[in-house]
């Protein structure tokens, strides 16, 4: 059953199309990747899928509901939780501090900062605020300024922030992009725990193909803003359609 179906996006940037067409269907419970060249539209897909973005035309159903329309904030709140490429996270403030923010994040999206001092007192938002940095092995660094935390730890620290509301749905925005490979096994380690433990749905965009065909299920690939083929990982790795998209290879060199 697909929890997020994507049908006949369209999006232009002035005399440049994106997105044409563009139809993407995401089984609930599985890990589906969307891969393609650079400038293939992929950031603008997901850009589209939360809420910063809104399509020239087609629709976006996220468990039989729009998305298209609703404020990032909203769309959150339906379930779907992003991870940024570069990790959004609060430098100044500490691993704490950061995981405390979406346990008191406000129903309209917003929070304040200085409302982390009362947080503290209440023990069953520090209690969740614990688990989930054990859970990411990041307890030790509790109080440590996250600006100081590695690539991967931060992002370790931001999937746990997302992980903290409960999404239904968590869109990864290239998260091994500029990891060393010991950081980008263990990100895989931790997305395939994620996904046993958890009832979540995992939508990735990713350069690396050792990263997808680790863990997707399921591959759209597109190029020039367009679909080429979605497909299994064995059957994807060599479809003449791809081969030529990334390596130039016509499907009669192949």
């Amino acid at each position: 059953m697909a929890i997020l179906d994507v049908k006949n996006i369209n999006k232009r940037f002035g005399g440049l199309q994106a997105l044409g067409d563009v139809n993407l269907s995401v089984a609930e419970n599985s890990v589906h990747a969307i891969i393609g060249p650079n400038g293939a539209g992929k950031s603008t897909l997901l850009n589209v899928l939360v809420g910063k973005l809104i399509p020239d035309t087609g629709s976006v159903m996220f468990d039989g509901q729009s998305v298209l329309g609703r404020k990032p904030y909203e769309i959150n709140q339906m379930g779907i939780s992003r991870v940024f490429q570069t990790p959004e996270i609060f430098g100044d403030l500490t691993v704490m501090e950061n995981m405390l923010i979406p346990c008191f994040a406000k129903r309209d999206g917003s929070f304040e900062m200085n409302a982390i001092a009362s947080i503290t007192q209440q023990r069953d938002v520090i209690e969740k605020a614990e688990h989930m940095l054990e859970d990411m092995n990041l307890i030790d660094h509790r109080d440590d300024h996250s600006a100081s935390m590695s690539r991967g730890d931060k992002r370790r620290l931001e999937i746990a922030m997302c992980l903290a509301q409960d999404p239904r749905l968590l869109l990864l925005d290239e998260p091994t992009a500029g990891m060393a490979r010991a950081d980008t096994n263990n990100t895989i380690d931790l997305l395939k725990r994620i996904k046993e433990e958890r009832d979540i749905t995992i939508a990735i965009i990713e350069h690396d193909m050792h990263v997808v065909f680790s863990l997707a299920e399921r591959i759209t690939v597109l190029a020039q803003g367009t679909p080429l083929v979605e497909d299994t990982p064995d059957n994807i790795k060599g479809h003449p359609k791809v081969r030529e998209a990334y390596l130039g290879e016509t499907q009669d060199a192949a």
